[in-house]
């Protein structure tokens, strides 16, 4: 099967999304297919160690194309593609047969409608809250839920499919409108993620005066409301170390002085500190999934978390770890303290997680995708067969009501939900408007007006894609 991904984010970042994407090509690779990336082209000069994400030598075998970026103003992690050429060249040369886009906002948009011209399925796999986001943010410029909601209405409406990695996502997505959504969640590699990985030495540095170590790892930016733990950071007998970096790093260093401020770790590195945690939390309210959580489980160390999307389907609340209100700092110290107070409860949640996740392993992960790959194949060849035997068919409309809201449970099922239809869930209220959101793709637009970029996608004599950057 060929396939192109076309995706938001890519190594070297260090994200849910990249890491998805190169696990899912990676997947591909060992099974046979061909898989060609299309993402935004990373920052000048950045680097990320090939074990970032522990991808196997097959990965060397895969073609990536990357679109000319620039930086989201505010946020210069993260990369927006500028309109090009590119895109439809490598789709139009790779010849798919079908189109996979992971978390499409500005270069998902633009691949979902080069498919649609092209005739091929699409499948999108739903990763991002930019509904949450938009709240998160306030960008004060029109940005909104309102208008993050009609963008991603927009771009799944073209999908043949969209896979939501949590049953809240699900819900979510059901009950603003989007149709055709199906579950996929994530996997977590419990072999490099273990307990005996765990270093005392580590925790005798970190926490010289036998403190219990509590752990957050992840991006430092306003969604993540990492802030939550300036509460937890001054309980006695307690040591917060924070793992990752992003904008609100200034921010947290000075609100959290107590608090070990570790930066970013990778690889083997990120795995013995997951192991030497007592505890992990987890603040932010907007996760879809939530693969940090998953990571800490499989490391043996129990879990707090927010009681809000993908932390649900995950965290089985006083069984592998706790689950709190969202944005309540005063609930997570407490939680803290439950754990803190009780060594024999931290072990026992501990030994749960580990046993809940071991099966979660990417190559199940990746053999339910492609059996929703599979599915959509059947499906849109059932359709071109049935239009080209019918010369003139009859359209009859049949509505799709947007079911009523289910309340979302505080306490759910452990186990990885089997993919299927979803039923609608408690939705997000809109707020603002539009203009805001739409800045954003119409920087991105101007910005690549005036650059000019053009490039064209050939193939080598294996036939693997080969793509050349150009600049008018």
């Amino acid at each position: 099967m060929r396939v192109v991904i076309v995706t938001e984010s890519f190594p070297p970042e260090v994200n849910g999304v990249a890491h998805s994407v190169l696990r899912t090509a990676e997947h591909l690779l060992r099974r046979g297919h061909q898989p060609l990336v299309v993402t935004p082209a990373p920052a000048r000069g950045a680097q990320s160690p090939s074990h970032t994400f522990g991808a196997g030598p097959a990965m060397a075998d895969l073609p990536v194309v990357r679109v000319p970026s620039v930086p989201l103003p505010g946020y210069p992690q993260v990369r927006i593609a500028l309109p090009s050429r590119r895109l439809a060249a490598a789709i139009r040369g790779h010849r798919p047969d079908l189109v996979h886009l992971a978390s499409p906002f500005v270069l998902g948009a633009r691949g979902a409608q080069v498919a649609t011209r092209l005739g091929l399925p699409v499948v999108a796999v739903y990763q991002t809250d930019l509904a949450g986001y938009a709240h998160a943010y306030r960008a004060g410029r029109g940005l909104g839920e309102a208008a993050a909601w009609h963008r991603i209405r927009s771009v799944h409406g073209l999908a043949s499919r969209t896979l939501a990695p949590s049953t809240p996502a699900a819900q979510d997505l059901t009950a603003h409108g989007v149709a055709r959504v199906q579950l996929w969640p994530r996997g977590v590699d419990s072999a490099r993620f273990h307990p005996r990985h765990r270093d005392e030495a580590l925790h005798r540095a970190l926490a010289p005066g036998g403190e219990v170590l509590v752990g957050y790892v992840g991006r430092l930016a306003p969604e993540k409301r990492v802030d939550l733990l300036a509460r937890t950071s001054a309980l006695p007998g307690v040591r917060v170390v924070i793992i990752g970096d992003g904008p609100s790093a200034p921010g947290l260093k000075a609100a959290m002085p107590g608090a070990v401020f570790l930066g970013r770790r990778t690889g083997e590195e990120l795995a013995r500190c997951f192991a030497t945690l007592d505890v992990f939390v987890h603040t932010g309210p907007l996760e879809t999934f939530c693969q940090t959580i998953q990571e800490a489980m499989a490391s043996g160390v129990p879990v707090v978390g927010p009681a809000a999307g993908g932390p649900l389907d995950l965290v089985a609340h006083h069984r592998t770890g706790l689950l709190v209100p969202p944005r309540d700092g005063a609930a997570v110290a407490r939680a803290v303290t439950a754990l803190a107070e009780d060594a024999e409860l931290r072990a026992a949640y501990g030994r749960a997680g580990r046993a809940e996740v071991t099966a979660r392993t990417w190559e199940a992960v990746g053999d339910m995708l492609l059996r929703h790959y599979a599915e959509v194949l059947a499906e849109h060849h059932g359709a071109t067969t049935a239009t080209a035997s019918t010369p003139e068919p009859v359209a009859v409309p049949v509505p799709v009501p947007v079911p009523a809201a289910v309340p979302v449970p505080v306490a759910v099922p452990a186990a990885v939900p089997v993919p299927g239809s979803v039923q609608a869930g408690a939705p997000r209220a809109d707020t603002t408007g539009r203009n805001g959101l739409h800045a954003v793709q119409e920087t991105a637009d101007a910005a690549g007006s005036a650059a000019g970029t053009r490039a064209h996608a050939t193939r080598d004599a294996a036939g693997t894609p080969v793509t050349e950057e150009l600049t008018a």
